[in-house]
């Protein structure tokens, strides 16, 4: 069975989208069959891949979340072995408001993981930066959450609210839904605040913290204009090498049965 990874941070900037890009690209690269969901209607995950998004207006994670179709019309394959997506475009700004009044509106996305479960290994959804009706279908058909969180002045703004919407889900549309843990983003090793924040987040949530810190890095800047994943675009950059550490840990993580409440 598939482990469904929403990663997710209402506040924009964050690395949310080069943090699940490059997460499940470098998962795929350890040879963990991976499915890729661009759940925001920038679409940013798709592109990052190099997925021509107009290619695809008539099979993309909108159709699916309205019943037009099934998920398995809907996957992409990607030029990185093992890592499959579905292409989000702005037509999913218009799915919040047709599933208002839809039957099983929070299940959607959970209905049709289900098709493909045995499929992949792991399911990364990138949500949108809100707390609507998209980010609470990705977290009520998770197992964890993961929380991208920049190492900056603001860092905290807005996670309680995150925490939070998280805590409603669990009790009452997703029991079993756990976070997966907090990755922090954009760290610059010559900037004391950034280092006063690593050590207030590590202080403050422990081992829910991955050792791994995506740093800033230009050539992870420049990555997404390519339509490349770091490890594809450098592999020897400081960037794909953190993030195959975050990767690495994360399945050690998960093979050592940690779970977080």
């Amino acid at each position: 069975m598939s482990r469904v990874i929403c990663v997710a941070n209402q506040k924009g900037g964050v690395g949310k989208t080069t943090t699940s890009v490059n997460l499940a690209a470098s998962l795929a690269k350890n040879g963990h069959k991976c499915l890729l969901i661009d759940l925001d209607p920038q679409g940013n995950a798709s592109s990052g891949l190099g997925i021509k998004r107009h290619e695809h207006n008539d099979r993309n994670i909108y159709h699916v979340l309205i019943g037009q179709l099934g998920i398995q019309d809907a996957l992409v394959k990607t030029n990185i072995d093992n890592l499959d997506v579905v292409v989000a475009n702005n037509d999913l700004i218009g799915a919040e408001i047709e599933l208002v009044d839809a039957e099983r509106r929070e299940f959607r996305l959970k209905d049709q993981l289900a098709l493909v479960a045995n499929i992949y290994k792991f399911v990364i959804i990138d949500c949108p930066p809100s707390l609507g009706l998209l980010t609470v279908n990705a977290l009520t058909a998770a197992n964890t959450f993961l929380v991208p969180l920049q190492c900056e002045y603001y860092a905290l703004e807005g996670l309680s609210q995150l925490l939070n919407t998280a805590g409603l889900i669990k009790k009452k549309l997703n029991p079993d839904l756990r976070i997966e843990g907090i990755v922090l983003t954009m760290f610059d090793a010559r900037n004391n605040l950034s280092h006063q924040v690593v050590n207030e987040i590590q202080t403050h949530f422990g081992d829910k913290v991955f050792n791994s810190i995506i740093p800033r890095n230009v050539r992870l800047s420049e990555a997404p204009s390519h339509g490349k994943p770091i490890i594809d675009y450098d592999e020897r950059s400081i960037g794909a090498k953190k993030y195959q550490e975050l990767a690495e840990e994360l399945v050690t993580r998960i093979n050592s049965g940690v779970v977080h409440g």
